[in-house]
């Protein structure tokens, strides 16, 4: 799936989603991890923001602290069923995350998890659809948090993937207004996998497994 992804700088992303309002602030990171905030682009009063997101859903009716795994993620054939995310659904709490590749890891033979670099061959930067909700303690403070939304693999991740075979909903430009701004069924039709002909994964190092590392060699292909 996606346990990992690389950010593009703030000016990239803002120069792809043109927000109406940017109230994000943000710089390039190439070792994004669930529990951080992260950018998204999302509808508020009729027009499109730029907001900072904790990557990992907590639904709004959850009650004391947030423990246990982040809900990073949530595959599309289940949201209506899911507990954690069918309300924001209902509420058309709908996102987009600004991301210019993402990593994998395959299970081999030898039981190695070997990590991969996804990303795109004609963007630089795209979008994965997400979804988010807003969280209020007994205290008061706030969380607005968001899950990535997955989708069935693609040939491409089908052998890259291994075991899950699953993949972010990676939008086509065509399908940003309708996933942020469309009925539940015409955002329903911009989760499908993403056309592997458009598409490069190629082997990293395992540096990538600590989520302290952060640096562009992170994406070099593994020698």
């Amino acid at each position: 799936m996606c346990q990992r992804y690389v950010l593009p700088d703030q000016f990239s992303a803002e120069r792809e989603f043109l927000p109406a309002v940017a109230w994000w602030k943000f710089a390039q990171k190439f070792n994004v991890a669930a529990m951080q905030y992260v950018p998204a682009i999302r509808m508020h009063d009729g027009q499109s923001e730029g907001v900072m997101l904790r990557w990992g859903l907590i639904p709004s009716w959850f009650e004391g602290e947030p423990s246990g795994p982040p809900r990073a993620s949530v595959p599309s054939e289940g949201i209506e069923a899911s507990d954690s995310h069918r309300g924001s659904w209902l509420r058309s709490q709908r996102c987009i995350l600004p991301v210019a590749g993402f990593y994998t890891w395959q299970l081999t033979q030898a039981k190695y998890r070997q990590p991969y670099f996804v990303r795109l061959t004609d963007r630089s930067v795209f979008g994965i659809a997400g979804i988010w909700d807003r969280w209020v303690s007994e205290d008061d403070d706030v969380i607005e948090s968001c899950s990535i939304i997955s989708v069935p693999a693609n040939e491409l991740m089908m052998d890259v993937s291994l075991p899950d075979r699953r993949m972010p909903a990676i939008l086509r430009r065509r399908h940003y207004e309708s996933w942020l701004k469309g009925t539940p069924a015409e955002a329903r039709s911009a989760l499908q996998p993403y056309d592997s002909r458009w598409m490069q994964a190629y082997p990293v190092s395992p540096r990538i497994n600590a989520p302290h590392v952060d640096d562009p060699e992170l994406i070099r292909i593994a020698s």
